[in-house]
Parts: C-alpha cells; sequence; structure tokens
C-alpha cells in the first residue's frame, strides 16, 4: 500500500483506485532478467508498502491486546477454519516416502475447487468481478501440490491476498492490527498444521544457513512487536523457559517454539541464522536487519519470485513518477 495511507484516517480505497476491470493473476517473470520488471513494478511498491505499514502498525503491541475485529476478518478467519477443517477430513495415506504426503494433493484440490465460493462472502456485491483475481492467491498461498513443498513465496502470496483485499476497499487501516494478529496468526497455525500432518518440504530452503523452513513475516512483524520490551531482549528467545513464558503474546517467540517442537539438536546449529540474530542488542535492529534480509533473500530471489503472479491489483505495470 502507497505511504499516503499511513496517514491517520485516510482509508485504502481513498488512496488507491480500484481498477474498473479486474485480471486473472499470471506469471510475468520467467526469466531472471526479468527480476529488473518486478522491483520497478506497482505490485512491489505496493507488497512493500504493505508489509511495512504493518511493521509500524504493530510495533510494541501484543497479539493478547485488544484490538477491532471487524466483519470481514471475522469471515477471513472463517475461511482458514474451514481449511484447517479440511485437514481433519483428509487424513495422509499409507506411502513409502516419510515426506509429502500425497493426501495434501487431495486437500489442496478441494481448495482449489473451492477458493472462489470461500472468497465471495468477503467481497461485496458491487465487487463481485474481483473474486476470480483475489481467490488467485489464496490458492497459491498454501504450498505446491506437485512437489508437496511450501516455502516464503507461498506466505508471501497469502500477504498479497490480504493486500489485494486492502486495495479493494474491504479490508481498511483500522483493521491492521487484526489483519496480523487475527488472521494472519490463524494462516500460521494452519500452515504449521499442513507441515506436520503432510511432512511438507521446505521450498527452496538453504537449509540451516536460511531464516527458518517455511516462513518469513511472522519474525519481521514479531521483531516489531518486541521494539521496546522492557524485559525481554533479542539474546532471550535461544532460552527456552523466555519462549514458553511469552510465546502467546508475540509472534517471534511463536515461531521459535515451533522451530524447537520441529527440530533436535543444538539450537546454534539447526537455526544457525537466529542464532547468530540473538546476539544483535536491541529489536529496533533486528526488525531493520530483517526487512532488508526479506527484500534481499525473498523478494529479490528468482527462484521465489518466478511463481509470484500479477493481475490488476497487483500490476506488473512501473510504477508510475
Amino acid at each position: 500500500m502507497a505511504e499516503a495511507e499511513q496517514q491517520a484516517g485516510s482509508s485504502p480505497e481513498d488512496e488507491i483506485p480500484v481498477p474498473q476491470s479486474f485480471a486473472v493473476p499470471k506469471k510475468e517473470i520467467n526469466m531472471v532478467p526479468d527480476m529488473g520488471k518486478w522491483k520497478r513494478s506497482q505490485a512491489y511498491a505496493d507488497y512493500i508498502g504493505f508489509i511495512l505499514t504493518l511493521n509500524e502498525g504493530v510495533k510494541g503491541k501484543k497479539l493478547t491486546c485488544e484490538y477491532k475485529v471487524s466483519e470481514n476478518i471475522k469471515k477471513l478467519v472463517a475461511v482458514l477454519d474451514k481449511l484447517d477443517l479440511w485437514i481433519d477430513e483428509t487424513p495422509p495415506v499409507d506411502q513409502p516416502s516419510r515426506f509429502g504426503n500425497k493426501a495434501f494433493r487431495i486437500w489442496y484440490a478441494k481448495l482449489d475447487q473451492e477458493a472462489e465460493n470461500l472468497v465471495s462472502p468477503i467481497i461485496p456485491d458491487e465487487l463481485k468481478a474481483a473474486i476470480p483475481e483475489v481467490s488467485v492467491y489464496l490458492k497459491e498461498a498454501v504450498g505446491n501440490s506437485t512437489r508437496i513443498d511450501y516455502g516464503t513465496g507461498h506466505e508471501a502470496a497469502f500477504a498479497a491476498f490480504l493486500c489485494c483485499l486492502c486495495k479493494i476497499g474491504v479490508l481498511r487501516v483500522d483493521d491492521q492490527l487484526s489483519i496480523v494478529f487475527k488472521v494472519f496468526d490463524r494462516y500460521l497455525q494452519v500452515m504449521r498444521k499442513l507441515q506436520k500432518t503432510y511432512r511438507m518440504e521446505p521450498a527452496g530452503s538453504q537449509g540451516v544457513w536460511g531464516l527458518d523452513d517455511f516462513q518469513f513475516l511472522p519474525f519481521i512483524w514479531g521483531s516489531s512487536q518486541l521494539v521496546d520490551h522492557p524485559t525481554l531482549e533479542p539474546r532471550h528467545f535461544v532460552d527456552e523457559k523466555s519462549v514458553n513464558e511469552n510465546h502467546s503474546d508475540y509472534m517471534f517467540l511463536e515461531c521459535i517454539k515451533f522451530i524447537n517442537e520441529m527440530k533436535t539438536g543444538p539450537f546454534a546449529e539447526h537455526s544457525n541464522q537466529l542464532w547468530n540474530i540473538s546476539a544483535v542488542p536491541t529489536w529496533s535492529k533486528v526488525n531493520q536487519g530483517l526487512v532488508r534480509m526479506y527484500k534481499a533473500e525473498c523478494l529479490e530471489k528468482f527462484p521465489v519470485i518466478q511463481h509470484f503472479k500479477f493481475g490488476s491489483l497487483l500490476s506488473i505495470q512501473p510504477v508510475k513518477p
């Protein structure tokens, strides 16, 4: 979202005209040289603006703080609840390989078929033409059904889905906290359940040298939540007791808790990048560093962005001067 949206009282639909016609998003980044088009695009400016606006919005706030929950936020949570229910209805199948359970494909086929119906109740009647465009990002947000993997590109598709809903005015500026704390946090719960149930592979993981096998955004927003915390410092997140006592308030610590559950051995060995981050003196510095790292390691990496899709709401057209 444009920076102008950060002004108090302005709402997304005031800032960004809704397109007269919508377009089903498609791939535009086919070769490494195409990355220049992405970095100059309106989509890149809107996407990073959206991430940074939310980063600012959650600064210093707990997951358990009080915030407004609109009807559309409730409808979005209901969509994620439905995806969660489908996991229960689609148990893993017996197969020789431990990873990449093929039952994920059955689960995904249901989403592929139902995505537009799921999104429809969230979109007002006068914007129903946006449903095919917006629902593509929801389908892209849960992993790849061929490879049975999940990574930061899929996570970015979910953020793009939320960004599109802001651009058409379904979500508003005063929904910021609930976008992160209610919707995105619920999305993370469902993704963790998918990853565990179907033993999904990390997409394009850099292994121990990556930040995390699956997610990135909750570390950015989660570190912003902890800025100026009176007692918790970055060095505390490698201490299991601190994590267990505070994870329900902070997204960053929720992520660490999940890593601790999924991985064995010394933290410094299985999560070397995070271990290094724990030596940074302040959460503010951690947050700034993670934003830079996200741009460099996710948004500027061809293997991640080649799968991103562009329509009318997130356009490949260059930013207008």
